[in-house]
């Protein structure tokens, strides 16, 4: 948009309190993160960090190092270094006394993360081997020069700067410097000649940040038909043009702030905008200006003087931004060039290779990545967020010891068999189509559909043999689950976002121009949820009953072309556009009995296994070695807690 080209608007994490219960809240943490589109549909998805049933299957070659390859062996055996030492301990978990070894901890993250890692792996290699290969050395020293710089960039110290990294975006000082700092220094030095700064890029910078800016008002429209229309309003009462911004430009961001953009400044955006930008004086309305397929018109509001800063006292600074803008393109250019003339082989994901080449996760010109480095490194980047899940898991399967249940691969095929039944995976014949579903969790969603058997359903029917066939289903859940599922519903678009400072700046935005088009630009530009925002906003309509009754009160409270408050729903903050009413369906209850039985069966059956889930977590004695401290259950020093006897109807089980 128009006002992208010239850095439209700067934008600025709070979070409110969680309202879900904690066994809920722990479900959803170790599971998928439930999207916006779930949440509407009322559908129930958990998804587990943790592994296969079969706990002592082992990735092949972990624990071996790699075997060196006839040419590594010639050509580089310095690279046949012992295997890093590891900062996690031998035991990283007790769960009730019994142990979560490293050793289980690497498998986990091997199995989740080692393709990703491994790419990692393998695109440090490749700038290590050509760091080598001229004579190109990063010190420590530079590193933390480096870190301190950028720390300076963005107004804190090297300790703030490293302590925010940690809590925002879990990136540990260690991590930070080895993983983002070394190759970025790495790339700059291999492209240094590339990352000159001439004295006219240097000249514009200065002219671009200390030089004269104009400070106008935009209004963009998406033909010249319309722009001719608008400019000869504008012409007529100059005085409203931020009031005809606000009604009538098609760029969302500068129509909610009446057409008020950040100051054009030169050597900035489109060059044809600012030439005309600069020919303004005060009060002046420009000729149509196209900008990337839109049609633009400016008011100059005010003609911004320049700052004269001494030049020696801002140049560096400005080399070093010139530097850092280059370095993104040529970096990539120069990373391009080696990947180009590298020889990689992904061997991890051949079996037949990683039969020749036991322990070998692949090899980069001929030098190999041990399957042993890369679960190190799996580990060390992801090993403390699995614990977690790793023990659930350990509980839930001492459970299944305690109470002498099995998970059958039967049971393993009717899950996977009612789940493409619930997600509308269905035949012609209108039976559940097992094969379609598979294929959208592997190829849709990306998840190897051994990851979901393990991560997903093995969980998923254990807790649903450990709480048993308890559900009693009322006349009120009848009537209930026919409201949710033929009564009326509530068609809505939906912005999901994940921080409630950003929920309220574009509630501000949409609030400023409530129109279907004008939101369903807010979503496609903002909302988290990839679905919602691939289809501007467009979800399910909200239905009664669905599980998620503040929702579900706010949007059946509004009237088309209404705007909800912030809800908060999860973690996530979802804001409502109200397209109208859907009609209730004409189904005769005794039609769809049997139907609305087994739904409601199946979601109070999830409660009940979060509700299992939460007491279980509450009574056992846990210590997590990688948390900050161990984890005890309040009440539970000292104890073991084991599971009883399995519920009675209606109840949850007992523990003793």
């Amino acid at each position: 948009m128009a006002t992208e080209a010239h850095d439209a608007r700067d934008t600025n994490d709070t979070k409110q309190g969680s309202t879900g219960s904690l066994a809920l809240d722990r479900l959803r943490r170790l599971g998928f993160v439930v999207g916006g589109v779930a949440v509407l549909i009322g559908a129930v998805t958990v998804r587990y960090y943790w592994s296969a049933p079969q706990a002592n299957a082992q990735v092949p070659g972990l624990g071996r190092k790699a075997a060196p390859t006839k040419s590594a062996q010639q050509s580089q055996p310095q690279q046949q270094a012992a295997a890093p030492q590891s900062s996690i301990p031998a035991i990283v978990a007790l769960v009730n006394a019994e142990e979560i070894t490293r050793e289980e901890l690497a498998q986990e993250a091997l199995r989740h993360y080692g393709q990703e890692v491994l790419e990692s792996m393998i695109n440090k290699h490749l700038i290590s081997q050509a760091c080598r290969d001229r004579g190109v050395e990063i010190s420590h020293a530079e590193i933390d020069e480096e870190i301190g710089r950028l720390a300076q960039n963005f107004g804190a110290n090297r300790q703030q700067w490293l302590q925010l990294l940690q809590r925002e975006r879990g990136i540990t000082p260690e991590q930070y410097a080895r993983d983002i700092i070394w190759p970025t220094l790495a790339l700059q030095k291999l492209a240094d000649s590339r990352l000159e700064v001439s004295q006219q890029e240097l000249d514009e910078a200065y002219d671009s940040e200390f030089g004269e800016a104009v400070k106008v008002r935009l209004i963009a429209c998406n033909s010249m038909e319309k722009a001719q229309n608008v400019l000869a309003t504008a012409q007529a009462d100059p005085a409203q043009f931020g009031e005809l911004a606000k009604t009538e430009s098609d760029d969302y961001v500068s129509a909610s702030c009446k057409g008020l953009i950040q100051p054009i400044r030169r050597h900035r955006g489109d060059p044809g905008l600012e030439e005309v930008a600069f020919q303004l004086q005060p009060g002046q309305i420009s000729e149509i200006v196209p900008v990337n397929h839109q049609f633009v018109i400016l008011k100059c509001e005010e003609r911004l003087p320049a700052r004269n800063l001494a030049r020696a006292d801002v140049d560096e600074r400005l080399r070093d931004a010139i530097r850092d803008r280059k370095l993104h393109k040529v970096g990539s250019d120069v990373f391009a060039e080696l990947q180009a003339q590298a020889k990689v082989e992904n061997v991890l994901n051949n079996p037949e290779r990683s039969r020749q080449l036991p322990g070998v996760a692949a090899l980069v010109n001929g030098n190999p990545i041990s399957i042993e480095a890369l679960a190190h490194e799996c580990v060390e980047r992801h090993g403390e967020k699995l614990v977690d899940g790793m023990i659930t898991r350990r509980q839930i399967e001492q459970a299944l010891r305690q109470g002498k249940i099995e998970v059958s691969q039967q049971d393993i095929d009717d899950e996977i068999f009612r789940a493409a039944a619930t997600m509308g995976k269905t035949n012609e014949q209108g039976e559940p189509d097992v094969q379609a579903w598979v294929t959208f969790i592997s190829e849709e969603q990306g998840i190897p559909f051994e990851l979901y058997v393990h991560d997903t359903v093995w969980p998923t029917v254990a807790l649903k043999k450990l709480v048993g066939d308890h559900v009693e289903v009322t006349d009120e859940d009848l009537r209930r689950g026919y409201e949710a599922n033929y009564g009326e519903r509530v068609r809505c678009r939906a912005i999901f976002l994940e921080n409630h400072r950003r929920a309220q700046e574009v509630w501000a935005e949409a609030r400023d121009n409530p129109t279907v088009e004008s939101f369903g630009d807010l979503a496609e530009k903002n909302s988290v949820e990839p679905m919602s925002r691939a289809l501007r906003g467009e979800v399910p309509p909200v239905q009664q009953h669905g599980g998620q009754p503040v929702l579900e009160k706010e949007a059946f409270s509004l009237k088309p072309g209404e705007l909800s408050s912030i809800i908060q729903v999860g973690d996530k903050y979802v804001i409502l556009y109200c397209e109208g009413r859907t009609e209730p369906k004409n189904i005769a209850m005794d039609e769809v009995r049997d139907y609305i039985v087994a739904d409601v069966r199946e979601k109070k059956t999830r409660l009940l296994m979060a509700r299992y889930l939460g007491q279980m977590s509450e009574t056992a004695k846990v210590h997590n070695f990688l948390a900050k401290a161990p984890k005890v259950a309040p009440g539970t020093e000292g104890t073991t807690e084991r599971i009883a006897t399995r519920p009675q109807k209606g109840e949850l089980p007992q523990r003793r």
